[in-house]
């Protein structure tokens, strides 16, 4: 396992974790120390993510030198060292925690979706409420700015964060301003405080030690949201989204939010989620906006689109007492990199 992740998963990505994977599936002790781990937690990602851990905590300075040198020699030789002499404690993280690859926010494909749908239900003021995103970075997306390569811009252009994604296709993205947001709940079975310096880290470390840009747009949305720290509620989402749908001001439009969540989620729970969502339109308008796989989010259009096609669906859905409608309003790739805007506007 460790020599394929290191001579396939890790190759032309990270040459340090290609050589330290390498490095690790080449020793018996390593490996024998490994199995300390509980099988379900013994995969490369989380292993090198709980030594990058030990790392950026100061605990294992050989091995932070060596990443920060990116001296792959010294960085294996590290990380054995690590590996062998601080066992328990790769032990407990491993245990502790789980793996967070790829947290920074949706931004690019949430901003316009959000906007239309506050458009769509007349509303001056949502509650942002998302779902199956640990650190709640979604939350934030009126508080960043985003530029396409149409030449059209949304959000805050003096924001420490920003970003850009290239349109494709004939419609441009709109540029529909977002109304206040005056909630901010992020939902998850295990949530992350991004105010605790131990979690916070822990995203840090889930991030390959060779990719500093992925790490510096991280930081930078991480201390965006610790300004201003999302309400999180912790519980599968389908039994805690009630509550999280209670937490919005009455004069507030709620807007739910997944992005490549609910592909995690078995296919009863996909329906019981929009029988949750349904359920909480009985008493007010509620709004969900989706980026998923073809065919992943229920009642979004698929738009013709063969499942496992490379792309996502934008979705957008308002619902009410009276009426339930669901529209595809787009297509993206590489989450929301690349877009393409298909609804009239």
């Amino acid at each position: 396992m460790y020599r394929r992740f290191g001579q396939v998963d890790a190759a032309g990505t990270s040459p340090l974790y290609e050589r330290v994977a390498v490095a690790l599936s080449e020793c018996e002790e390593v490996l024998r120390a490994i199995e300390a781990v509980p099988a379900r937690k013994r995969h490369p990602t989380m292993i090198l993510a709980a030594l990058h851990d030990l790392a950026l905590a100061g605990r294992a300075p050989a091995l932070a030198a060596a990443y920060a040198a990116e001296d792959r020699d010294a960085a294996a030789d590290a990380a054995i060292g690590t590996l062998l002499h601080m066992t328990d404690d790769v032990v407990a993280i491993a245990v502790r925690r789980t793996m967070r690859p790829d947290e920074t926010g949706r931004h690019t494909v949430l901003y316009p979706a959000i906007a239309e749908a506050a458009r769509r239900a007349g509303a001056r003021a949502v509650g942002l409420i998302d779902v199956g995103r640990a650190a709640g970075l979604n939350l934030h997306v009126d508080r960043v700015g985003i530029e396409y390569s149409d030449g059209r811009s949304v959000g805050d252009p003096s924001s420490p964060v920003q970003m850009t994604s290239s349109v494709v296709g004939d419609r441009p993205v709109p540029t529909l301003v977002m109304p206040q947001v005056v909630a901010r709940v992020s939902v998850d079975a295990d949530p992350v405080d991004v105010t605790d310096a131990g979690d916070s880290r822990w995203l840090r470390a889930c991030v390959w030690p060779d990719q500093p840009e992925r790490a510096a747009a991280l930081d930078a949305e991480l201390a965006l949201a610790a300004a201003v720290p999302p309400l999180p509620l912790r519980g599968a989402p389908v039994e805690v989204l009630p509550d999280a749908v209670a937490c919005v001001p009455a004069d507030a439009l709620p807007v739910i939010t997944t992005t490549w969540a609910l592909s995690h989620f078995p296919l009863e729970s996909r329906r019981r989620f929009l029988e949750r969502l349904v359920e909480a339109a009985a008493g007010r308008p509620v709004a969900w906006v989706s980026a998923e796989g073809v065919g992943v989010a229920p009642t979004i259009p698929t738009l013709g689109d063969r499942r496992a096609s490379g792309h996502s669906i934008i979705g957008i859905a308002v619902l009410d007492r009276a009426a339930r409608h669901a529209e595809a309003l787009g297509r993206c790739w590489s989450r929301g990199r690349l877009l393409s805007w298909l609804a009239k506007q």
